[in-house]
C-alpha cells in the first residue's frame, strides 16, 4: 500500500500561530525532539523578527539566540508539546508520521504528514475538528516510494562544497536584496557595503550559486520524476 503524503494548515490557539498573526512578514520553522524547540524566524522586517523574539521570550527560557538581520534561530529550554494544545499529540495513536520541520506563518500551522492509510488521515482530520482545530488540506498526493529521497535532503549536502566566503556572499545578497524582483541593490553596491572589490565579490557569488545549483540538481531530477508519476 503506496503511502500518502498531506500538507495542512491549521489555525488554533498556539501562543506560535498567535506570534506569527500578529507579525505579518514573519516566518517560523520549528523543530523538536521532545526536549528542546530550536525555532528559526524569518522576516522581511527586521523589527518584526526582533519583537518576535522578546514574544518568545515570554512564552519559555531561551537558551541561545545567533541571529543577523533577518534571521534567528533560538533554542526554548524545554520543549512545549507536552505543555500545549498542539497538532501532533496523539499523532502516534493514528499511524501518522509529521516531518519536521512545522512552520507558522500568519497565523496557521503548516504540517506535513506521512499516512499509512486513508482511514489514519481521516479519523485524525476528524480528531483535530473535534478539538476545535480549523485545517485546510494544501495537497494530498501518494509517496510512489520516494519518501527516502524526501527525507534525505541534508544541509551537508548542498553547503558542503561551499567556501565561507562564497557563502557569506550568498548570504549577504539575499540580505541587501539582490534575489528580490525588482532588485534592491546590485553587485557594486553590495560589494561596497562588504568593503571588497566587485569582482571579487562577483567571483565568489557565481561559484557559490554554480555549486548550490549542482547540489541541488539531483534532487530536482527526484522531484520531477515524483510529480511525473502522480500526473500519470
Amino acid at each position: 500500500m503506496p503511502l500518502t503524503e498531506v500538507l495542512l494548515r491549521m489555525s488554533y490557539e498556539h501562543p506560535f500561530c498567535a506570534i506569527s498573526k500578529k507579525f505579518p512578514s514573519l516566518k517560523m520553522f520549528v523543530w523538536c525532539n521532545e526536549e528542546y524547540d530550536v525555532i528559526e524566524t524569518i522576516a522581511e522586517k527586521q523589527e518584526e523578527c526582533v519583537d518576535a523574539i522578546k514574544e518568545l521570550s515570554k512564552i519559555s527560557e531561551i537558551v541561545d539566540v545567533l541571529s543577523d538581520q533577518h534571521k534567528a534561530q533560538l533554542i526554548t529550554r524545554k520543549c512545549r508539546c507536552k505543555q500545549e494544545k498542539w497538532m501532533g499529540s496523539g499523532l502516534g495513536s493514528f499511524n501518522l508520521l509529521y516531518l519536521s520541520p512545522i512552520i507558522y506563518e500568519q497565523g496557521w500551522e503548516n504540517a506535513r504528514i506521512i499516512a499509512f492509510r486513508h482511514e489514519d488521515i481521516r479519523r485524525f482530520l476528524q480528531g483535530l475538528e473535534e478539538r476545535g482545530f480549523i485545517v485546510e488540506i494544501l495537497r494530498k498526493v501518494p509517496f510512489d516510494g520516494l519518501l527516502a529521497s524526501a527525507l534525505t535532503l541534508t544541509a551537508d549536502a548542498l553547503f558542503s562544497d561551499l567556501t565561507e566566503k562564497q557563502i557569506d556572499a550568498i548570504l549577504s545578497s539575499f540580505n541587501f536584496g539582490y534575489y528580490q524582483l525588482p532588485r534592491k541593490a546590485d553587485m557594486k553596491t553590495i560589494a561596497s557595503k562588504m568593503k571588497v572589490p566587485r569582482t571579487t565579490f562577483q567571483e565568489h557569488l557565481k561559484k557559490g550559486q554554480n555549486k548550490l545549483i549542482v547540489s541541488l540538481v539531483p534532487y530536482l531530477r527526484l522531484f520531477k520524476q515524483s510529480t511525473t508519476k502522480r500526473k500519470g
